[in-house]
Order: structure tokens, then sequence, then C-alpha cells
């Protein structure tokens, strides 16, 4: 009985240092995403004073529309390269972190596996009744969290697929912009 305990804390212990991974994994990609943003922005400001300066020096309205066109077309190339960026991080933040929890999950399924055999071996004489309908209850709470995983695995396949197809709509949006003017 004290191996089944001993095999429930170090189990524990290994899940607390996963979650831990995890949420590094997940700081890191949100750390990227304010890096992004961060840049994006600096270089927006950038690009709009001086483009205001240089609108304070026309002379002419065509000049001014000639001005204006130059200034959009960038900024429609850019724009696709920040989504493009965005759906980088998005893709790789969520395929390492889906990789470290399914690894981690399979790993402590086993474990508890583990445990709960040993904790049939070593039942007592005539419990076998009450240690069948607890197998029976784990096997059934085990069941469910397989199908909860499966089902949020294809929701975050349908989410990236969403994002993938929003972002390129969004390049070739920005494509027929910059070719348009």
């Amino acid at each position: 009985m004290n191996n089944t305990a001993e095999q429930f804390i170090a189990s524990n212990k290994e899940n607390l240092q996963a979650l831990e991974g995890a949420a590094t994994q997940a700081y890191a990609g949100v750390e990227k995403l304010v890096e992004l943003n961060m840049a994006a922005s600096k270089a927006a400001l950038g690009e709009s004073f001086s483009h205001l300066q240089a609108v304070m020096g026309v002379k002419t309205a065509p000049d001014l529309l000639a001005l204006q066109s130059a200034f959009f077309k960038p900024v429609a190339e850019k724009s696709a390269a920040y989504f493009q960026h965005v759906q980088a991080i998005a893709t790789d933040s969520g395929a390492g972190f889906t990789k470290t929890v399914e690894a981690k999950v399979a790993e402590a399924k086993k474990a508890f596996d583990s445990a709960v055999e040993n904790l049939e071996k070593n039942a007592p004489a005539g419990t076998e009744t009450a240690v069948a309908a607890f197998k029976s209850a784990l096997s059934a709470g085990q069941k469910a969290v397989d199908s909860a995983q499966a089902s949020a695995k294809k929701a975050v396949e349908a989410a990236q697929t969403n994002f993938a197809t929003v972002s390129k709509q969004a390049v070739d949006a920005a494509k027929k912009a910059t070719k348009a003017a």
C-alpha cells in the first residue's frame, strides 16, 4: 500500500513539473506575440510620423495622391506579413503545448495504471467487488478524459485551419490591394 502512495506522489510531482513546463511554453508564446506587437507598433509609429512630415511638404493634389498611394502599398504588405507571423507563433506554441501535454498524459496514465494494478494485487481478501467497481469507475473516467482530449485536439486543429485560412485571405487581399494601387 505504501508503494501505491509513493507512486501517486511521484506521479503528482511529475504532473506538476509538466504543468510548469506547459505554462512556460505558453508564456514564451505570449512573449513572442508581445515582442511582435511592440516591434509592429514601433515601426508603424515611426512610419506614420515620417508620412505626416512628407504630407506637410506636399504642394499639389496629384503629389498628395501619389504619396498616399505609396504609403498604403507597404502597409498592406506589412499587415499580411504580421498575420503570417502571428499564425506562425500560434501554430508553434500550440504544437509544442499539445505535444508536451500528450506525452505527460500518456506517462501519467501509465503510472496510474501501474498504481491501480499494485492496489489490486495488495487488496485485502473479500474486497474484490469493491476493487472491480473502482477499476470500472476509473476505466469510465479514463474513457471520458480520452474523449475530451480527442475533442479538444479536433477543436485546436479546426481553429488553426480557420486561422490559416483567414491569414491566407488577408495576404491575398493585401496582394490584390498592392496590385490595384
